[in-house]
């Protein structure tokens, strides 16, 4: 039988976007949705898995996907990785990367946003704010992305949400003294953009030699290449 690179769980807004690409680069791949239902059996013809499943299916799938040993980029948000999961994943032998956000351009923005934590050491009394806006299918509250931003920026902050029209994905965080204020805005423009992120993931994780094993963060993969 032939082997099948991908197992693409999810079809939706992002996952379509993966299927592009994949057919893009001529890498092989199957769906699985309500007309392909996921077994153990099916998975085992596959390198790795995509999902960009929303947080409860994708939990339900957790222990199939530990036992098929299968490598797994997983862009599902709203979704904690607890430390009993990431043993699990170790002990078993196994690599998967997860993100927030599979933007490789959003690498950048952590740079960026680490410098800006640092304002008071120029500047007194800075106050921070981080503004996300989706689409209105979006579930979770804040986003993880504008979680990140807070935690990259190493400050108490106030994060607002909106949830309007189709839109992509919007984050802005806002530095305001009582002399000037400075914005740093991150616009999602197309998914394929997370697509990108994605596949570059699974290049990384079929190569032996790239990924030790348990979960990794998108975020810090990409850092390495950086250095």
């Amino acid at each position: 039988m032939k082997k099948n690179s991908v197992a693409i769980l999810g079809k939706g807004k992002t996952g379509s976007k993966v299927i592009e690409l994949l057919e893009k680069e001529n890498i092989s791949f199957t769906i699985f949705d309500s007309k392909n239902l996921l077994t153990l059996e099916k998975l085992k013809n596959h390198e790795a898995v995509i999902s960009f499943l929303p947080a409860e299916p994708f939990e339900n799938y957790i222990p199939l996907l530990i036992e098929s040993k299968i490598p797994v980029i997983s862009g599902t948000t709203g979704f904690v990785y607890t430390d009993e999961l990431k043993k699990k994943v170790f002990d078993n032998n196994l690599k998967w990367i997860v993100a927030n956000n599979f933007s490789l351009g959003m690498n950048l923005v952590k740079a960026m946003i680490e410098i800006l934590g640092k304002a008071e050491r120029l500047v007194s009394n800075p106050l921070f704010q981080i503004h996300e806006i989706h689409h209105t299918k979006k579930l979770d509250a804040p986003s993880g992305t504008a979680k990140s931003f807070k935690n990259w920026l190493n400050h108490e902050v106030e994060i607002t949400s909106e949830r309007t029209g189709d839109v992509i994905g919007f984050h802005e965080i806002t530095l305001t003294t009582e002399t000037e204020k400075i914005k740093l805005t991150h616009e999602a423009l197309d998914r394929k953009i997370f697509a990108e992120g994605a596949v570059f993931a699974y290049k990384k994780l079929i190569n032996p030699n790239n990924i030790p094993f348990g979960i990794h963060e998108f975020q810090k993969i990409i850092e390495k290449e950086l250095l």
